[in-house]
């Protein structure tokens, strides 16, 4: 019962309104038409209202009826979503997926699983959220998130469980306009430090460690698309993971810079991690999409 209805009335309700008339609507429900009038005299008794006009040979909705069909059918709709996801709950789905991502996380493969994800539960509630640098592994200490896709530097800590999904190519690149692009030799550490690095920056430790700094003159931002202008405005040079800035180094936009003994060089790819908090486990449906992006990305 909810209110002075109850769930089976809104049934009979939308059930006659699919069908056209009581009898009908009783046949697909398995009963006798006089239970099915008795369900929609009820229903009106308690609501106040005539929901069907029977002075003709079919009942016909009237005005208010159309309207309160179409709620019925949003409480129905609701009633069963409520149903599926504590069924869920029961098989050790989550009641919800809280998922953060860095702003260095190739997106189009997560989108990908993400779909995947939302076909094999279709009830499970999913909340994303980006981050700038830092951010994502900020939300899974908080516990707004349940699942992070980050980086983490200088290395993965001890109360984090993360799997390695992705390695990136950070490469150092520059506009053509700009005067290092001009120089037709490998950069040294002494050309860069005369002029400004674009830096992506953590929004909540903005001067803490960052990735790669070469030099003293840094310009620093929490936005990437912001960062990628500037880059291409010729204001600086920085390293960007390769897939963001493919489409300009072959169009010109962009020039890679080779670095005389880079000290990134040394450290290989940027590590992409899928993590979450050892003393929060991860049910059926964060460990199915951890699952799912191993297999896309391997």
């Amino acid at each position: 019962m909810i209110g002075n209805f109850t769930l089976d009335q809104l049934r009979v309700l939308t059930t006659i309104a699919e069908t056209g008339s009581f009898s009908a609507a009783g046949r697909r429900l398995g009963r006798a038409q006089s239970a099915i009038s008795q369900a929609v005299a009820t229903l009106e008794d308690t609501q106040g209202v005539t929901l069907f006009d029977r002075s003709g040979f079919r009942p016909v909705l009237t005005d208010v009826g159309r309207v309160l069909v179409a709620q019925a059918r949003s409480v129905l709709a609701s009633a069963a979503r409520f149903e599926a996801m504590a069924s869920s709950t029961r098989e050790g789905i989550e009641a919800e997926l809280a998922v953060a991502i860095d702003p260095l996380v190739p997106t189009a493969a997560f989108i990908d699983s993400l779909h995947a994800l939302r076909a094999e539960f279709p009830f499970l509630p999913v909340s994303f959220s980006t981050e700038g640098l830092g951010g994502a592994e900020r939300r899974l200490r908080s516990g707004d998130a349940a699942l992070a896709f980050c980086i983490l530097l200088p290395s993965v800590p001890d109360d984090t469980a993360a799997l390695p999904l992705l390695g990136i190519d950070l490469v150092p690149v520059v506009s053509p306009a700009h005067p290092l692009a001009k120089l037709n030799r490998p950069v040294t550490a002494g050309d860069l430090d005369e002029h400004i690095q674009l830096v992506l920056s953590d929004p909540a430790a903005p001067d803490g460690p960052n990735y790669g700094i070469i030099g003293t003159r840094a310009w620093r931002f929490v936005d990437l698309a912001r960062r990628l202008d500037f880059l291409l405005a010729g204001l600086g040079w920085c390293r960007m993971p390769e897939h963001l800035i493919a489409r300009h180094l072959v169009d010109g936009r962009l020039v890679a810079l080779t670095i005389e003994d880079d000290p990134a060089a040394a450290t290989g790819p940027l590590m992409i991690y899928a993590a979450h908090m050892r003393n929060r486990a991860l049910g059926r449906a964060g460990s199915w999409l951890l699952r799912e992006l191993q297999a896309r990305l391997g």
